[in-house]
């Protein structure tokens, strides 16, 4: 069982990223929860998603706890840095964190996610940058199978997003 929770403002598509991590765990035949909270205010307002991908039933959909964390701003590391377990994995888009943590039983990766979607005509891109470098951190899934899920999922509706999308996995994922 894996239990991660995405965090940062509204408007960053932590929602969206918690999506596509639940989609393909179902699309990989796993148990799911996704479950979104946020704030009043919506873009701007905090917002953060629980997800768990289980080879067993889950029992509750909240994470308060994670094995992984993905950090997109200061206050949601500041609130979540210290409950990430032992041996866990953080993510943290450090354009717009500045904090680091003094944790030396957990992995931390610091990825710029922010600054490269701007630099790379991916603006509003950073959450899934950030999924790209889990998949090369954690092995949750494999890659190609997560970029299928991804692009197949997004491309329904919106292909030019596809496209952008599988640009920002592979730039995560080469980080």
């Amino acid at each position: 069982m894996k239990n991660l929770l995405l965090a940062g403002f509204g408007g960053q598509g932590i929602l969206f990223a918690g999506k596509q991590l639940a989609l393909a765990g179902m699309e990989a035949d796993k148990h799911i929860s996704w479950l979104p909270s946020y704030g009043p205010e919506m873009r701007g307002g905090t917002a953060n998603c629980s997800v768990i991908i289980s080879d067993e039933p889950i029992g509750s959909p909240l994470v308060t706890k994670p094995d992984i964390l993905i950090a997109m701003n200061g206050p949601s590391f500041d609130k979540f840095i210290d409950k990430v377990v032992p041996g866990g994995i953080v993510l943290v888009d450090s354009s717009l964190v500045s904090q680091k943590t003094d944790r030396t039983d957990i992995t931390v990766v610091y990825i710029p996610a922010t600054v490269m979607a701007n630099e790379n005509d991916l603006v509003g891109g950073a959450n899934v940058i950030m999924l790209g470098q889990l998949m090369k951190v954690s092995k949750l899934f494999d890659f190609d199978f997560f970029v299928e899920c991804v692009v197949g999922e997004t491309a329904k509706k919106k292909p030019k997003l596809a496209e952008n999308n599988k640009k920002a996995l592979n730039l995560g994922y080469n980080f």
